[in-house]
């Protein structure tokens, strides 16, 4: 406990921030043993995702000292006279630790240039490359719940970094000394709104076609999205969408939603409530830094089919393909359909699959015009000059609402919807049904011992399919860089992922059946949600947990 003390006190002498200097004097006059355990037993460990957490005092929380140290060893890495450009969402803190790292940078030697406002994350991954910038930070926790906020680091070629320069950077940070002894710079360069409009310039040459009649209901679910959302609507000349009045204003405590991701129960039901009463053609939503954009299709009887995030890959991936040309690819991610691979070998496109996250997807190789995970994440490409393009090397909600509203209004036209675009693709390349299921932990050895179970004693058969190959991803098995999972390959096309996640105190499994459609869709539909249900009672029990 004294060491922890000591450490906690020393803390305390070099924070700038009156909040959390205040938490931490509490703590220490209270002697709070377990408080400052929580705060100072770990440390957020930067990594490829950057740093992800709590806010709060100490080296396990997001706070200024965290992201001090952060901005230093970044600056370390790049070296004096580099160009880094800074963004950041509408979560507590987050242009406070947007300036702090101007200031380290700028005082370390380095050039820092800063959006004029909270923008989305896309709009951050695109200006590193339009401004030809060395590096790139944003400040966001993405959908994580208010009392969370991040930090995310891209490279010079706009895509988030991958190893090893992230343990360069983590190194860096770990060598830093007192923050109080940084030498602090000036504030940066203000960025003005030309670089927002750059951004929309690109998303509006994504192939769009020419239909344009769709009434849209929106949410931005209290996050940075409807202005430039908003903005690239009118850019592409489609009707102003129609946003939920209680969520389109930034909103750090996110007061109408349990947790602020579209993919979560009832984050999505004002939305469907608006597009009831305003009898809109499709709802959309961002989560809120905008890399995300979940979609769902009003329903002629009332309510609304929200599409997972592999129905609405797919769509994309056959629209994009249709609509570009020359010498193309498009990549997923191992837990993320199978479809894909099945739609680009019909078009004559590469394929590639990678682990999970976009910092690997864009990495897939040359010639990608289009990425996808199953998160509900999508960087779609167009072709400029004969080659493919991606305007922005991450997730992209702004261009993925943008091109999913384009493929609606074309379907509109011609007197359908989205839904029966997947019945085409289901009678296509047969029904590819998808889902997850999850197990949330307050004890990770939990995670650690039924992947361990799981290594240990595979089970033969999963929901009435043999298990025909098992992959142990953590050896590196189909050629990727190891990761902790195991992929069951499974009779009839079927298969599961399960993995711990990155991000989140879960294990996450990834199923699919693959149901061969004649032309009535429906049935097909039905044998598909028996077989997963079947499949996650065999797995849960197969864990354990």
């Amino acid at each position: 406990m004294t060491s922890v003390q000591d450490r906690a006190r020393a803390w305390l002498a070099q924070d700038p921030d009156p909040d959390t200097r205040a938490e931490l004097a509490g703590l220490l006059e209270r002697g709070d043993a377990e408080g400052l355990l929580d705060r100072f037993g770990a440390k957020l460990e930067f990594g490829t995702a950057g740093l992800r957490g709590e806010l709060g005092a100490g080296p396990n929380r997001m706070n200024r000292v965290t992201v001090m140290r952060a901005a230093a060893g970044l600056a370390r890495v790049l070296g004096p006279g580099r160009h880094v450009v800074i963004g950041y969402d509408a979560r507590h803190k987050s242009d406070v630790f947007a300036r702090d790292t101007a200031a380290v940078l700028e005082g370390a030697g380095l050039r820092a240039s800063v959006l004029p406002g909270p923008l989305p994350t896309p709009v951050l991954a695109f200006a590193v490359r339009h401004l030809g910038a060395d590096a790139g930070v944003t400040v966001t926790a993405s959908h994580n719940p208010p009392r969370d906020n991040g930090y995310k680091v891209y490279w010079g070629d706009g895509s988030q970094i991958t190893p090893p320069i992230d343990a360069e950077i983590s190194a860096a940070i770990d060598a830093v000394g007192p923050v109080g002894d940084l030498p602090l710079g000036g504030p940066g360069t203000l960025l003005d709104d030309s670089v927002v409009a750059a951004y929309l310039d690109a998303v509006t040459t994504l192939p769009l076609g020419e239909a344009r009649d769709l009434r849209v209901a929106y949410t931005p679910l209290h996050g940075v999205g409807a202005d430039t959302l908003a903005r690239a609507f009118a850019a592409a000349g489609f009707e102003p969408p129609l946003p939920v009045a209680e969520q389109r204003d930034p909103d750090p405590d996110f007061p109408t939603v349990a947790f602020p991701n579209p993919e979560e129960p009832g984050a999505m039901d004002l939305a469907v409530a608006l597009a009831a009463t305003a009898g809109a053609d499709l709802v959309l939503a961002n989560d809120p830094d905008a890399d995300r954009c979940a979609v769902g299709v009003p329903l002629p009887g009332g309510g609304c089919r929200m599409l997972t995030g592999d129905e609405v890959g797919g769509l994309l991936a056959e629209h994009v393909i249709t609509h570009t040309s020359g010498e193309r690819m498009v990549a997923t991610t191992i837990v993320s359909s199978t479809l894909l691979g099945k739609i680009a070998r019909a078009h004559g496109v590469g394929y590639g699959e990678t682990l999970t996250g976009f910092k690997w997807i864009i990495k897939a190789g040359p010639g990608l015009v289009f990425g996808y995970e199953e998160a509900i994440g999508y960087s779609v490409g167009t072709t400029r000059g004969g080659s493919p393009e991606l305007p922005v090397r991450d997730k992209d909600g702004i261009g993925a609402a943008l091109t999913v509203t384009a493929i609606a209004a074309g379907a509109k036209r011609d007197g359908r919807t989205l839904l029966d675009l997947l019945d085409d693709q289901a009678r296509r390349y047969g029904l590819h049904a998808t889902t997850q299921l999850s197990f949330r932990v307050a004890d990770l050895s939990l995670i650690k011992d039924a992947m361990t179970r799981l290594r240990a004693t595979p089970p033969d058969r999963l929901g009435g399919h043999e298990v025909v190959r098992i992959d142990d991803l953590s050896r590196g098995d189909g050629g990727l860089p190891p990761t902790d999972g195991l992929r069951f390959t499974l009779s009839g096309d079927a298969r599961v992922v399960v993995r711990p996640s990155g991000t989140e105190p879960k294990l996450k499994c990834y199923l699919e059946v693959v149901v061969p459609v004649a032309d009535d869709v429906a049935p097909a539909r039905a044998r598909a949600a028996e077989d997963l249900a079947a499949l996650k009672t065999d797995l849960s029990a197969a864990l354990g947990l």
